[in-house]
């Protein structure tokens, strides 16, 4: 099929388009820059130029698709809920074009904070707090079911990794490092983090574009749950720093989320789908070394 592709030269979307490339589909990627255009086009899809707030540019790649993957999302921390209202008004332009049509929208989301419960695909979104809104989008996209489209969401975790260039989370915690000269963590650092490499998550987003009923909430987690301890721990003895405990308010609005134990799981995710993380774990990753310069 022709898949449209927001976020298509981001993070995630570098590895989602070969992944549908290689298993036949054709890719229609929105891109906000040439530089992002070029990389698109060398990955095998036809870049769009636009962005999420370019409502006219979203109506056209979706009609032009039999089925859309959302990928895109601003990460700007400084100005979050801009971010999210971008997000909220791209999801109903994309609703709205394909209410009606049986075509897959697959939406990346986030797994729920459920502070000590390991949060599973059965769980709701969460709705409340700093990122709560990006839960009601996930909500918004779930229930386009019962408009005709093959809804789906795959939560990722808060750290998607991949040695050498993406520590999610863990990029705050390595960048306080380098410029402090410390290693830390929030509290007694017992709240612990699911995470995946950024590698296994391209098939989780193909399987759910080519397989998921209307409604499906996946899990994009490897790991169930890291102290956020053994994360700092990891780092320090890269860096050759000393580990110690921090207050939230030492991460700005990100301490908040850093405070909280979100553990999650995959298992129905694995058991329905047959989807099996390869690639290496967050502390893997982190253990290695070879950060970029992030401070």
């Amino acid at each position: 099929m022709r898949v449209f592709v927001t976020g298509a030269s981001g993070s995630i979307g570098s590895v989602v388009i070969p992944e549908l490339i290689s298993a036949g589909h054709e890719v229609l990627g929105l891109v906000r820059s040439q530089t992002g255009a070029t990389a698109v086009a060398s990955a095998g899809a036809t870049p769009l130029r636009g962005d999420l707030r370019d409502l006219d540019c979203l109506r056209t790649g979706a009609a032009r698709a039999d089925g859309v993957i959302n990928l895109a999302f601003s990460n700007d921390w400084t100005n979050l809920k801009q971010g999210i209202d971008d997000e909220t008004r791209a999801i109903h332009t994309l609703a709205t074009a394909l209410a009606g049509s049986g075509k897959p929208f697959v939406h990346a989301g986030l797994t729920p904070m459920m502070p000590g419960h390991t949060s599973t695909e059965e769980d709701p979104d969460t709705v409340s707090g700093p990122v709560g809104g990006r839960g009601r989008n996930s909500e918004m996209v779930l229930s386009l079911a019962a408009r005709g489209v093959r809804s789906s969401v795959v939560r990722l975790p808060r750290a998607v990794h991949q040695r050498g260039s993406a520590y999610g989370f863990c990029t705050a915690l390595i960048a306080a490092a380098q410029k402090t000269g410390v290693s830390t963590y929030v509290g007694d650092g017992t709240q612990r983090w699911p995470a995946v490499n950024r590698q296994d998550i391209a098939p989780l987003f193909r399987i759910a574009l080519e397989n998921a009923a209307p409604g499906t909430v996946l899990h994009a987690v490897a790991d169930e749950g890291d102290t956020m301890k053994s994360l700092a721990e990891a780092i320090g003895r890269v860096l050759g720093v000393p580990v110690e405990s921090a207050p939230p308010e030492r991460f700005d609005l990100l301490g908040h989320m850093f405070a909280l134990d979100m553990p999650s799981s995959s298992a129905l995710t694995r058991q329905q789908f047959g989807w099996q993380p390869t690639h290496s774990s967050q502390l893997d990753d982190l253990n290695a070394g070879g950060y970029p310069n992030l401070g």
